[in-house]
């Protein structure tokens, strides 16, 4: 499906989520740096946590909402808020005024706005897109967001920290005027069918949804092989995690000024926050460059050596990064780390499609995503340790996570295999 023959209102979501996209990889990379700096190691690690418990309680009655307002509707209110939230982030970080405080609390928002945008925005596609084409409109929104990864932290490492107020304000600007493109130039696309159904379930009270989705959870406890799928998921997004949490504090505290050699004739040299910032833009880069060839050749070997091999790279590149201050040694880390993410790019939702009956599909995804949600809570727990063991230790601890994880996922196809030859006798 050409992107010419799409909905207008993907077109405008592709160009204006390029943008905002854009915008957020210029900023978000950088704020466990700057919470670090202004809290100190553990309070940033607290605050961070706060702030996700916020975003998951937001995740929660975000697709409710899409459903009872319009996608429309959700998709104008969180850009805008989250145009609004970024505006007071820059006023927190202004020439009148300079608050940490009011600074997280912006962020805050901010991560709670995108929660809320998400659910809409996944919601429009399976509206407008032909079930056989939607993979097709998924991967080029993927590949637009990790185009957007290459060039913002590279934009970023300079901006966030010289230019910080400016750079806040265009891109509260910048989604501000994203949503108001969604609002003026797109359609309305939920389902008539949707809004019918909703209305005659009676469900209004956005509590009931909630209690209804946690309760959705506890399908994990029921399914011992999605039980443990999740549980590796959670114990190896400690790792990947902390590519926008642990790896730029550190990286910050092992480099200050690093000479990389001669360019052109004058000295090339980079400081921690610069080198952070390549090695995110290396990490999209590699991403849109061989994803399809990556998941293509992992789809020749058994899955569970592929999810195993996935949290053994994990396990190695945590492994590298404390083992020198060199900033081409963490370019390998990086190839390493990132390859361990593609590995299992086109498999981990596959598989929880084939664990779930066909009458509760929706439900087995929502719980799946508990691999994300509580990883990325417990995720900002690495700065107190870091405090208190060390920025070694640390890492070693996360190799062992992986390593874990990697023996977890074995088990779970282990019971998978038990349970398929239980079927078929």
């Amino acid at each position: 499906m050409r992107i010419r023959d799409w909905d207008r209102s993907l077109k405008v979501r592709l160009f204006g989520e390029f943008f905002s996209n854009l915008s957020f990889w210029m900023v978000f990379p950088f704020l466990a740096i700057y919470f670090a700096d202004e809290f100190g190691t553990s309070m940033a690690g607290i605050l961070l946590v706060i702030s996700q418990v916020f975003s998951v309680g937001a995740n929660l009655i975000g697709g409710y909402c899409a459903d009872r307002f319009g996608r429309r509707t959700m998709l104008f209110f969180s850009a805008t808020a989250e145009g609004l939230a970024f505006v007071l982030f820059a006023f927190a970080n202004s020439p009148w005024l300079d608050s940490p405080m009011l600074s997280f609390v912006a962020f805050t928002i901010a991560g709670m706005c995108g929660s809320f945008y998400h659910p809409a925005s996944q919601a429009i596609v399976a509206d407008v897109v032909p079930e056989n084409e939607r993979s097709t409109v998924f991967s080029v929104f993927y590949t637009s967001i990790n185009i957007s990864v290459v060039i913002g932290p590279i934009v970023g490492a300079v901006l966030f920290f010289n230019h910080r107020f400016l750079l806040l304000l265009v891109s509260g600007i910048i989604f501000c005027l994203v949503g108001l493109a969604i609002r003026l130039m797109t359609e309305e696309t939920l389902p008539e069918d949707v809004k019918k159904q909703l209305a005659n379930n009676g469900t209004n009270n956005w509590m009931q949804v909630v209690v209804k989705q946690v309760k959705a959870y506890g399908l994990i406890v029921k399914d011992k092989v999605f039980f443990l799928f999740v549980i590796a998921g959670i114990l190896l997004a400690q790792t990947y995690m902390q590519l926008d949490m642990l790896i730029p504090v550190y990286m910050k505290d092992v480099i200050d000024r690093q000479v990389l050699g001669e360019l052109f004739n004058r000295e090339w040299a980079v400081t921690g926050e610069g080198s952070f910032g390549i090695l995110l833009s290396e990490n999209g880069l590699l991403v849109v460059l061989f994803t399809v060839f990556v998941t293509r050749w992992m789809s020749k070997y058994p899955e569970k050596w592929v999810f195993f091999f996935s949290s053994f790279l994990y396990a190695i590149a945590m492994l590298i990064f404390p083992m020198t201050a060199n900033f081409w040694v963490f370019l390998i880390a990086m190839v390493v780390f990132t390859f361990g993410e593609l590995a299992t790019v086109g498999l981990q939702e596959s598989f929880v499609s084939k664990l779930a009956p066909e009458d509760m599909r929706g439900q087995y995804f929502a719980a799946a995503s508990l691999r994300y949600t509580i990883g990325r809570t417990i995720a900002p727990l690495v700065f107190p340790l870091v405090t208190w063991i060390g920025f070694t230790w640390t890492f070693v601890i996360l190799a062992v996570l992986a390593l874990i994880s990697g023996f977890i996922y074995l088990l779970t196809f282990k019971e998978y295999n038990k349970r398929q030859k239980e079927l078929t006798t």
